[in-house]
């Protein structure tokens, strides 16, 4: 799906929330610096009904927020070194409650992280943005297929 603003970017995020806020999920976020990964999750937060400011966890690795019914943990994770960082970061704490997961430059975490229910792929086209996804397991797919059909439905 090609998204031509920042705007599109959050819309698309925000219909995220909408298909998937209810459960535990884990969202892989792929793409380069500056492929809207952060402006995605913004939407995503939004949808959720989170109105506070979305800022990216680049420095501070993770940015919990406290949304009904499910918390949602941003991570971003271009920082780490050793995947065994996220050791001294809470991981397992954070692991172990029902929560929905969005993290950025998962591949510098494999080992500790859980694997994507759903991976989101943006690139940089000409116009904008394109996002791609990939649904892995019941549930990831059963998101995927929505993500599909909302997308179908707008061509």
């Amino acid at each position: 799906m090609r998204l031509c603003s920042e705007a599109e970017q959050e819309a698309f995020g925000a219909e995220l929330a909408s298909i998937c806020s209810e459960k535990p999920l884990t969202i892989h976020l792929v793409g380069n610096l500056g492929a809207g990964k952060t402006t995605l999750t913004r939407g995503f937060l939004r949808g959720c009904g989170y109105g506070g400011a979305v800022k990216s966890p680049t420095y501070t690795l993770i940015e919990p927020y406290a949304i009904s019914p499910l918390p949602v943990y941003h991570l971003d994770l271009y920082r780490v070194a050793d995947p065994g960082e996220l050791e001294y970061l809470g991981l397992r704490d954070i692991l172990e409650e029902p929560a929905i997961l969005l993290i950025e430059w998962p591949e510098r975490g494999a080992g500790w992280l859980p694997d994507a229910d759903l991976t989101l792929t943006l690139e940089h086209v000409a116009g904008g943005r394109e996002v791609t996804w990939r649904g892995h397991g019941a549930v990831g797919e059963s998101v995927a297929d929505k993500l599909t059909r909302k997308a179908t439905a707008e061509i």
